[in-house]
């Protein structure tokens, strides 16, 4: 009863009409989530920008992403401020430059060399001098084992090896120079053995998994057989509330479902119409702060001087934009092209 009231408080009247009427989620509904939550995904960027000088995962990468998916879908987006997080994430990779092409990097190490990456592939930055000395780190980086380890324990986003090693494999394959392809070639026959035995444990592993897969080969036979059932997994362990938790201890939240959502349709070939992905937007649109963001509570040690970033809920905000990057991600996918 208390959660029924809370949510009521923090729904838009619209969405909480068409809630109550039991609807599967509209095109419109969707679209009006979308809709408020990109200004917060924008003033986060930007505010991070302003305080930092670092890129950062969170602030950068998934919201660039999440704006990037949305624009793709018709809505319209501040060009200059995603311009300027692009040109803000590729000067970070520049001043590492030296350390890249020593195979050095910077803190952060895959992670956040992957993720950087990935911002500029989002932003549709062209392959340069400094791209190739990313490559080139990612390449040199722990190159005799099978997989790139993450870089310490910082659950979700940097606590598993599935995602760093996706991240650097959607990197190379992003950026890669001709003159890296022998080596790139090399790396993911080793790191496809690696990613076809290992065991994911939770959520991030599981999605990450999949995407790592699908970046191989998502036509190999062996690999589809594995994707898929780690897509059953996936679909399992859906929560009745209809949302995902990021371990099985947890409760669902919007960083956990939205990722899920993600991958399921785009690397899991799962219909957008399929129930679990409809009782999944349905949770996200039901746990929607009235502000336009989604609240999740960190579980990350802290280690770098507190700041605000604009993006609300103080301590848990990096989490919290990550999350909501996520679910607009997932809410945008939902649409047609």
């Amino acid at each position: 009863m208390i959660r029924a009231i809370v949510l009521a408080c923090c729904l838009s009247p619209f969405l909480l009409q068409v809630l109550r009427a039991g609807d599967l989620p509209s095109p419109d509904v969707i679209r009006d989530a979308i809709g408020r939550a990109i200004p917060l995904l924008e003033k986060g960027a930007a505010g991070s920008a302003n305080e930092r000088k670092c890129f950062t995962c969170h602030n950068q990468a998934l919201p660039v992403m999440a704006l990037s998916e949305a624009k793709s879908r018709g809505f319209a987006i501040d060009e200059a401020n995603f311009t300027r997080q692009v040109n803000h994430t590729f000067k970070h990779l520049e001043r590492g430059r030296k350390n890249y092409l020593e195979g050095k990097g910077q803190g952060g190490q895959v992670i956040t060399a992957g993720y950087a990456l990935r911002a500029l592939e989002a932003g549709q930055h062209k392959a340069d001098e400094i791209t190739s000395a990313v490559a080139n780190y990612l390449l040199a980086y722990q190159k005799d084992a099978d997989h790139w380890r993450k870089p310490g324990s910082r659950p979700p986003s940097s606590g598993s090896d599935f995602t760093t090693t996706y991240l650097a494999l959607r990197g190379l394959d992003s950026f890669g120079s001709k003159e890296q392809q022998a080596k790139i070639k090399a790396r993911r026959a080793v790191v496809r053995k690696w990613l076809l035995k290992a065991k994911p444990k939770d959520t991030e592993d599981l999605a990450f998994r999949i995407r790592a897969l699908a970046q191989l080969d998502r036509n190999d036979d062996e690999i589809q057989t594995a994707i898929q059932a780690n897509v059953k997994q996936l679909v399992a362990s859906q929560r009745e509330d209809g949302g995902w938790a990021q371990t099985k201890d947890m409760t669902s939240d919007a960083y956990a479902t939205g990722s899920v959502l993600v991958v399921l349709v785009q690397a899991g070939g799962v219909e957008r119409q399929a129930p679990a992905i409809q009782k999944g937007l349905s949770y996200l649109l039901s746990t929607q702060q009235a502000d336009g963001s989604w609240h999740v509570k960190t579980r990350a040690k802290p280690f770098q001087k507190y700041f605000e970033s604009g993006f609300p809920h103080e301590n848990d905000q990096f989490i919290s934009i990550a999350a909501s990057s996520w679910a607009a991600m997932a809410l945008a996918n939902s649409l047609s092209d």
